[in-house]
């Protein structure tokens, strides 16, 4: 075989003449030569053709065909038929057809270009459209970013080329990948899945309204306005089944009995595992190539828990959602890459909610999960977010769309977002400080710098005329955050002490820590008492459970006094909080491992305690329940180690039992 490289079949005469390889055929005139030289692009008559560029079709040619049936049974269960929505509305790929590829290189086509040299131009196209966008700046929006990356990655190979004063931009838009076809098998094991069966239209707008009430004011990683319209009910009809499936799982935490009874599930805990089932398989089946959606879906699905993999998926999902982030550049968007043209106003709003969504996870499974941070702020630039990036995509909504599916006092809810941002920053400066195994012994003046910084946050007042439900319980959910953050910030001072602080203050100083972290903890316990009086737990999610765990860590430990009085008093603390995880525990499966936990624990410390029997819902008993173990306690059947157990009663552990999470 000829080892000889064919020329381009189509160049400009100035890159003829320098007999380099000419860009013309994939960014088309001027090419990327004559563009860096300031020279006129000409092409020779004759010579010219259209430049092979990446083909897209449009979204709404890429429906599924007319063969593919909307409704599928799965085995085990029917679903409804969905008849006021077929499935060409759906944005799906196309089956692509099996072709044999030559395994020949040396094969030419008609225009004098072998196979080997096309793969060869496919591989530099890339490369080529990234100098394009980085060097041109075309300013065309609305496509895929793309970040460059910093020094010393190819993007400082870009700055060679740019003007001193001026560097190439890291942050760039390129043509966005076409979805990758899926192939008919793929297709049949989706159908299969049953993700192309959506529930009843019914049932989806009281998932929509779930969503939008219960969870995008705490995660707010879609686009609201583009997600409405594009709902079947919608104008466009296009619709991304992988978002929306993605949507409808952590919806289902908050619907009524009656709708997952009315889809044919027996338990909420089914119509979630199936929906998430659902949009996982959609994730990584469904050909889907935008970084954005990819992201957005990973961010919902890391609300999940299974006892199955110890209970690990948030920690999974997340980190997928962080490396996307990170592949987007969205961690280094500073005030000066706001001024590029070519990004519009609601893809940055958009991505700052995304990467501060990402931020906020990262903190808080470290704490409940034990796991190292995997954000570190030092490589991060981002603007912090301010009510405006959730609130401006609103802007747009059609105030009728508005009024059915997003709760009122929505701006009140967006300054929640904004605070919990703050606060996890906080978390995260706490959990730097003093819970890395092999970071420098914090001193005095940093121990005291940070909690001047804690202390100094304040909430507005959450007893305000005119506010609803949802947002109360949200202002409470913030002061649960808050003391489980000055939980986690005293605790490690109870048996060591920061490095300039003299002997003969030690003793005094810790007695201190240990009394305002006993406040904090019986703080904890004054906000449930509220929550449960104001008949507000309905509310809760699944980042709610473990907030009550610092709080009960601390009167766990309060059981081990040696004065009886306080040994009873921090038992009836615990008991509050096990009672709230037990009515939890049925939709939120991280609430009965929790219980669980402390139920070992507490059995350890007293032998003959006796966990009370559940209360139902619909009639309070006329005489009190006598205690004993309710036979349907999920907590009951499980079997916790010792090495949990040891490290809830050490002194000197904080969350580092979460490593033993080997006894499911």
């Amino acid at each position: 075989m000829s080892t000889r490289r064919h020329r381009s079949a189509v160049a400009c005469q100035h890159c003829r003449q320098r007999k380099v390889r000419c860009s013309f055929t994939v960014t088309g005139v001027p090419c990327i030569g004559c563009t860096q030289d300031g020279t006129e692009c000409i092409i020779p008559q004759g010579k010219a053709q259209t430049p092979r560029v990446r083909q897209f079709l449009p979204r709404q040619q890429q429906a599924a065909p007319e063969a593919a049936p909307w409704t599928v049974e799965e085995p085990g269960r029917s679903m409804p038929t969905r008849s006021s929505v077929p499935v060409e509305t759906f944005t799906l790929a196309p089956i692509a057809p099996h072709i044999e590829r030559p395994k020949s290189v040396g094969i030419v086509n008609e225009l004098g270009v072998s196979s080997e040299e096309a793969r060869h131009l496919d591989e530099e196209r890339t490369g080529a459209e990234i100098a394009t966008a980085a060097l041109v700046k075309n300013g065309k929006a609305g496509q895929a970013p793309f970040y460059t990356g910093e020094s010393p990655g190819f993007g400082s190979v870009l700055d060679l080329c740019s003007p001193p004063q001026q560097p190439a931009p890291r942050h760039i838009m390129l043509q966005p990948k076409t979805s990758i076809p899926l192939s008919a098998e793929d297709r049949e094991y989706l159908q299969h899945k049953g993700a192309f069966n959506l529930p009843r239209s019914d049932t989806c707008d009281t998932l929509l309204r779930a969503y939008f009430h219960h969870v995008h004011p705490i995660c707010p990683v879609v686009d609201a306005t583009t997600v409405l319209k594009s709902y079947p009910c919608g104008e466009s009809n296009q619709c991304n089944l992988l978002l929306l499936w993605s949507m409808f799982f952590v919806a289902a935490n908050f619907i009524s009995a009656d709708t997952w009874k009315q889809e044919g599930y027996s338990s909420r805990k089914e119509m979630k595992y199936a929906m998430y089932s659902r949009a996982k398989c959609m994730h990584f089946n469904s050909g889907e190539t935008d970084n954005t959606v990819l992201l957005q879906s990973a961010l919902l699905l890391g609300f999940y828990h299974s006892e199955l993999d110890m209970h690990m998926q948030p920690w999974y999902w997340t980190g997928i959602a962080i490396s996307l982030c990170q592949i987007m550049g969205l961690h280094r968007f500073p005030a000066s890459a706001w001024s590029n043209a070519s990004i519009s106003k609601s893809q940055q709003h958009l991505w700052r909610r995304l990467w501060w969504t990402s931020f906020f996870r990262d903190r808080w499974l470290s704490l409940t999960m034990g796991r190292p941070l995997r954000i570190n702020l030092n490589d991060c630039d981002t603007v912090m977010p301010s009510s405006v990036d959730m609130l401006s995509d609103l802007t747009g909504l059609p105030e009728p769309i508005a009024n059915v599916y997003l709760p009122p006092n929505l701006p009140r809810l967006a300054d929640c977002w904004v605070t919990m941002i703050h606060l996890s920053k906080l978390l995260g400066d706490a959990l730097t400080l003093s819970y890395q195994p092999f970071g420098p012994q914090p001193s005095l003046q940093q121990v005291e710098a940070v909690e001047a910084e804690v202390k100094a946050f304040r909430f507005s007042d959450h007893h305000g005329t005119g506010q609803s439900h949802l947002t109360a319980f949200y202002l409470y959910h913030l002061q649960l955050q808050y003391q489980a953050l000055l939980i986690t910030f005293y605790r490690p001072f109870i048996t060591k002490v920061p490095e300039g602080l003299p002997a003969a203050q030690q003793q005094t100083w810790q007695s201190q820590i240990r009394n305002k972290m006993d406040a904090a903890a019986l703080q904890t316990n004054t906000i449930l008492d509220n929550l449960v009086r104001e008949r507000l737990l309905g509310f809760a999610g699944p980042m709610t459970p473990p907030l009550l765990v610092p709080a009960m860590h601390v009167h766990l430990l309060n059981c081990k006094s040696s004065d009886a009085l306080s040994r009873r008093l921090g038992l009836n603390k615990l008991d509050l909080c096990m009672m709230v995880l037990e009515q939890m525990q049925d939709t939120h499966p991280s609430a009965s491992v929790f219980r669980g936990i402390f139920l070992g624990a507490i059995r350890q410390l007293f032998p003959d305690y006796m966990v009370q029997a559940s209360m139902p819902e619909s009639a309070a008993p006329e005489c009190p329940i006598p205690q004993g173990i309710s036979p349907d306690d999920p907590a009951e059947g499980m079997t916790i180690s010792e090495d949990i157990i040891d490290a809830l009663m050490d002194e000197a552990s904080m969350y580092n039992f979460w490593e033993s999470f080997n006894w499911m």
